[in-house]
């Protein structure tokens, strides 16, 4: 190993060397634009591999999602049960240096099927170009500056806009979703974070390694769904994917609500617990209350992304114009990445108000916090988000239907 990698002597009585804090920093930053190149492209490229006038094709990439999100999910189990380990018990750099092999491997196993894979071609306009272009020509024409036959011209570019601005409603009513999701990953582990997460008398579950429940109920409910669900549904629809997308991603939000009350109810119980053993003072007590009531919640919520998360992914891959699906993905990635940041906006903003009289909504004594008045506030905004979800779905057009009827 390099000198400039090693810790410093004094260990953590002087802060590290700053090379090594700009390394480091720098590495965290090169991560974040890899994902923004690779996440909305890898699966764009993937689905791309099949034929959409192939009825066989179709079926299959169709399934390609649930799979794709199949793997990921394994990847997610492994992490955090075996890397978790080596972290804490061998070390980080044997922590960080198995990813890195992997991902080396991977990264040639992609190399070597080069030729095998299927290309795009893409149109020598850019798409952004077009979409802007069609902008200026419908204001244009809105004030009567521009000739209907010039504007006629070209009615698929305008299409292509109108396609693209028709999912907006789409994916502003999934934002509240994502909200929701953000919570899996924190309020979800803080919770556990206070029960008895003994199993026999030796293991104990670490917090975040309860997050593992939704990977694992989602790697089994994809072979469900996709070898019974889809199957049986297909003979009554006649769909190649059993159900729509849209019916797939408000069936998993549905999901995430009753998850959503699931989780209020078990930290009222939870509340019901401290009270009774007195330990509502001591933050750092661990409840008498053992972490399977978190189960039902966590593997609901599970299942709802086999749903909700697949389907927005297949949904905003297939429903953009061709030339822009990796935007389409990324449109999906940000429904996350915006969510995130309400999620944090909502947060603080209620702290703030609930925080005066030291009875906050987020105490970082859980006992005498309220998150089961926020898991109820997140259930209302679901509900409501479901019912504009239903609203503006049921006069959604697919973009497959509208090629049809204008080719007859």
């Amino acid at each position: 190993m390099l000198r400039i990698f090693h810790p410093a002597k004094c260990g953590t009585a002087c802060p590290p060397p700053p090379l090594q804090v700009a390394l480091f920093y720098v590495s965290l930053y090169l991560v974040a634009i890899a994902q923004g190149g690779h996440k909305p492209c890898v699966q764009a490229f993937g689905a791309d591999q099949f034929d959409r006038n192939d009825p066989r094709d179709r079926v299959a990439r169709s399934s390609f999602f649930n799979w794709w999100y199949f793997g990921i999910c394994c990847g997610v189990v492994v992490t955090v049960l075996v890397l978790s380990y080596v972290q804490d018990n061998i070390g980080w750099g044997l922590g960080f240096g198995i990813p890195c092999i992997v991902m080396l491997f991977a990264l040639v196993l992609f190399v070597l099927g080069t030729r095998t894979y299927r290309f795009c071609l893409l149109p020598e306009e850019s798409p952004f170009a077009r979409i802007g272009r069609t902008l200026v020509a419908l204001a244009r024409r809105r004030r009567g500056n521009l000739p209907v036959t010039e504007l006629q011209s070209d009615i698929e570019r305008v299409e292509e806009t109108k396609g693209l601005l028709r999912l907006i409603p789409i994916w502003t009513t999934c934002l509240i979703y994502a909200v929701v999701f953000a919570q899996s990953s924190t309020l979800f582990t803080k919770q556990g974070g206070t029960l008895d997460r003994r199993i026999g008398s030796k293991l104990q579950v670490p917090p975040a390694a309860l997050q593992s429940f939704i990977s694992v109920s989602i790697i089994v409910s994809i072979p469900i769904y996709d070898g019974i669900l889809v199957p049986v549904a297909r003979k009554f629809s006649g769909l190649p994917s059993g159900i729509t997308m849209l019916q797939r991603i408000g069936t998993g939000m549905a999901l995430t609500l009753v998850s959503t009350v699931i989780a209020a109810l078990v930290e009222m119980k939870r509340h019901k617990s401290a009270r009774e053993f007195g330990v509502v003072d001591q933050p750092n007590a661990r409840i008498p209350m053992s972490l399977w009531w978190l189960v039902p919640q966590y593997v609901l919520f599970g299942v709802a992304d086999v749903f909700t998360m697949v389907g927005l992914q297949e949904f905003f891959y297939d429903q953009v114009p061709d030339a822009l699906r990796s935007l389409g993905l990324a449109l999906y990635l940000s429904i996350f990445g915006i969510g995130s940041f309400i999620s944090g906006f909502l947060i603080s903003v209620i702290n703030k108000t609930t925080g005066g009289g030291g009875e906050s909504w987020f105490s970082n004594n859980l006992n005498r916090a309220h998150l089961d008045y926020f898991y109820w506030l997140l259930a209302g905004l679901s509900t409501m988000e479901l019912l504009l979800y239903v609203y503006f779905t049921r006069a959604y057009v697919y973009k497959k239907k509208q090629e049809d009827a204008a080719v007859m």
